[in-house]
């Protein structure tokens, strides 16, 4: 990983890398040199719908000047004991409705959405003014119930990998969200297993994990399948 002289590494994802440009603002740049524009158009457009997202000041190529949001991600904070999994499961699941409260930008089929397709604890962080929802690199359009089944196809991949410290923790916080959710989203996880398969940053063991392990997890977990 090649790091920018005289710049401060904030942190790096699968993709990108974060950079403390000052007390306000975060250059990040992707590794790949993937173009950040049309991320930047959907944030903007977020933005001006009251959706929390990072205040985009600038987009050039690979690299996005964005506002510097203060406090944890919602990982940290629940490693630090700070947020407890019913608080969790909460705000993940209305950063679901609020999101899908909103028209799609693009598309004219009824009932698409804007889907972050991303949607977990690292990419939540709690500020000072309320949860903000950060990488959109994966947003697009559709069902938003394919967005609700990326959320649970993430926790249970955490909670299906036994090596993973948050294992158990995850299977907690996958059955509270599902709860939370109800089982209408369900239709949708074939197609959301195959966007998330289809992630170029999924190793290929994270890949053939998805119809083993995580899908029957999944439907174990999900409240119509296990009734009282």
């Amino acid at each position: 990983m090649a790091t920018v002289p005289g710049m401060d590494l904030l942190g790096s994802g699968r993709e990108a890398d974060v950079y403390a440009l000052d007390e306000h603002r975060v250059l990040r740049r992707y590794r790949r040199g993937d173009d950040a524009s049309g991320e930047a158009v959907v944030m903007a457009y977020l933005a001006g719908h009251g959706f929390p997202v990072p205040w985009v000041h600038s987009v050039d190529g690979p690299d996005m000047i964005l506002e510097r949001l203060d406090g944890p991600t919602m990982s940290d904070a629940f490693a630090a004991g700070t947020l407890t999994v019913p608080d969790g499961v909460e705000i993940l699941a209305e950063l679901h409705h609020r999101l899908h409260e909103l028209p799609a930008r693009l598309s004219s089929v009824p009932g698409d959405r804007i889907l972050h397709r991303d949607l977990h604890l690292e990419n939540v962080m709690l500020t000072s003014r309320g949860p903000v929802v950060i990488d959109w690199h994966n947003a697009a359009e559709g069902p938003a119930a394919v967005d609700v089944c990326l959320t649970a196809i993430i926790m249970a991949q955490v909670a299906a990998d036994g090596t993973h410290p948050h294992a158990a923790a995850a299977a907690e916080f996958l059955t509270g969200f599902l709860a939370r959710i109800g089982d209408g989203a369900l239709s949708a996880l074939g197609d959301a297993i195959a966007v998330r398969r289809a992630d170029p940053s999924l190793s290929p063991a994270e890949s053939a994990r998805l119809a083993d392990t995580v899908t029957p997890l999944i439907r174990a977990a999900w409240p119509s399948h296990n009734p009282a």
